[in-house]
């Protein structure tokens, strides 16, 4: 007897260039809920029949059974018609697999066929005559006019939603929104405080696709994980924003100075004040370790895995709030990815899973790069690195931990602190034009200090030997005690 189903899948294409194409915030949080409905909302009218194994994070995988073909056929040639309705600009790849009884095959005949869907990009719907209104901001043909400021479609609807819509992202993060509905702001500047400084934080999973291959032999236990992955990811964000809401008050604010842009799957991208970026992202990190291991420890186990939680890194880009958010999600991205790098091929854990584990940099100017070209030019001089991240959630080798971090960047805060920092200051500009003289200043400064109570943070700051340089601690240690306590007398003085 037959038993023959078909495996429908969706990727959504371009979220990041979406949800980032703008540095409105109203614009972005608009962009990112309209992400969040694709697979929320948008894709209800399909699912009535079969059965949605995943929906989360841009990405669907949902069967149907062989008396629904029809169905199927529907979901192909309506969703990305509604989606492009929906999301103007956005475009989604679809396949779908026939199968049986072998849903492991299934799903990767369906991935690869999607990867080649991403391949083959979808005509422009936007382009518009030459002669045509354009909108200024994105050069796309105008549709409407809002005050002096001609919008495209697409901005239109980021703009129609964001005003209109009971964001569905903060509800994950805020929980009831009644009480604080006023003070989630839609404008960039409410979000800093004492100075410009703000924080884009990109989060995701490690090693996710060796574990998707090993759950996925089973459509029960795929299912499962990926819905428990999701909730668990949204309530680690919930713990997070709620340990820092209570330490520094965050509601009793005109305006709450955090906002969601992408939670789902094991992805998490937030937008906030700088001085709580660390923190956020530690307790997201351990978070994500106890959510996953309450509510996917048994799953794993049932994919005879070897450990009963999940791990994730975490890139945080700084930046004024003027600062193009498209280039600050990429270098947060990117940091990230080089996180996940230091932990997969340094710290790996004794059951095979890459340690949590975060990076940040501060931009200095107003261009910039890959991080590894970062690297070469603004964080190499002679021998030494400033490159000295990651920092790790857990103790592991020849690496800080990010409450080490945390706690030596507090230690400037003193009147010598202080005093130490400015020399610290001075001997990075010296590094770069003359070693032998920033030697010398060097070791005047441990002189100067030496018997005091920050003799032992000198020692703390020292270079550390790692693949052929000396890598200093320094320049992270100072742009973030910048970020947290540099203090500007009128913020709307710097815009």
């Amino acid at each position: 007897m037959s038993n023959k189903k078909y495996l429908y899948g969706a990727a959504v294409q371009g979220i990041q260039s979406f949800i980032f194409g703008t540095n409105k915030l109203r614009e972005i949080v608009g962009a990112s809920e309209l992400i969040n409905e694709i697979c929320d909302d948008a894709f209800n009218e399909f699912a009535a029949k079969g059965e949605s194994i995943v929906r989360a994070a841009g990405n669907i995988k949902h069967i149907f059974n062989e008396n629904e073909l029809r169905e199927c056929e529907i979901a192909v040639k309506g969703f990305p018609k509604k989606v492009m309705k929906l999301a103007p600009g956005i475009t989604i790849s679809q396949a779908v697999v026939e199968f049986e009884n072998d849903f492991e095959k299934a799903v990767r005949e369906l991935e690869a066929k999607l990867k080649t869907q991403r391949n083959k990009p979808c005509n422009s719907t936007t382009i518009g005559l030459i002669g045509i209104r354009r909108a200024r901001n994105t050069g796309l043909p105008a549709v409407t006019k809002e005050s002096n400021d001609y919008l495209d479609l697409a901005t239109k609807k980021k703009r129609d939603i964001a005003f209109n819509a009971n964001s569905k992202l903060c509800e994950k993060i805020f929980g009831n929104l009644k009480p604080i509905k006023d003070k989630i702001t839609m404008h960039v500047e409410k979000i800093p405080s004492k100075n410009d400084w703000i924080a884009i934080i990109h989060a995701d999973g490690n090693g996710l696709g060796l574990v998707v291959q090993q759950i996925g032999k089973n459509k029960d236990i795929f299912k499962e994980f990926s819905r428990n992955l999701n909730t668990a990811t949204e309530n680690a964000a919930r713990k997070a924003y709620d340990s820092v809401n209570n330490k520094y008050e965050l509601e009793k604010l005109d305006f709450i100075p955090l906002r969601p842009v992408v939670l789902g799957g094991d992805d998490l991208t937030i937008i906030c004040r700088a001085d709580i970026a660390i923190e956020f992202t530690q307790i997201f990190l351990a978070e994500f370790e106890n959510q996953t291991n309450k509510l996917l420890g048994d799953v794993l186990k049932k994919g005879n895995l070897s450990f009963d939680k999940l791990t994730a890194c975490a890139g945080i880009s700084f930046m004024k709030s003027s600062f193009p958010f498209y280039y600050g999600y990429e270098l947060a991205e990117d940091l990230c990815r080089k996180a996940k790098e230091d932990a997969k091929n340094n710290n790996r854990l004794p059951n095979g899973l890459a340690p949590s584990c975060l990076m940040y940099y501060k931009i200095q100017d107003s261009f910039t790069e890959s991080f590894d070209e970062l690297i070469k030019r603004e964080l190499t001089t002679g021998d030494i690195s400033f490159k000295f991240g990651p920092y790790y959630l857990d103790e592991t080798k020849d690496r800080w931990t990010i409450d080490k971090l945390i706690g030596i960047t507090k230690e400037l805060n003193s009147k010598e602190g202080n005093a130490l920092k400015s020399h610290y200051r001075e001997w990075m500009s010296i590094l770069f034009e003359n070693n032998q003289l920033a030697q010398q200043k060097l070791n005047r400064m441990k002189t100067t200090f030496y018997g005091t109570d920050i003799s032992s943070l000198i020692q703390e700051l020292e270079n550390k030997k790692r693949d052929g340089l000396n890598h200093s601690p320094v320049y992270d240690v100072i742009s973030l005690h910048t970020v947290i306590n540099q203090e500007i007398s009128d913020i709307t003085k710097t815009k």
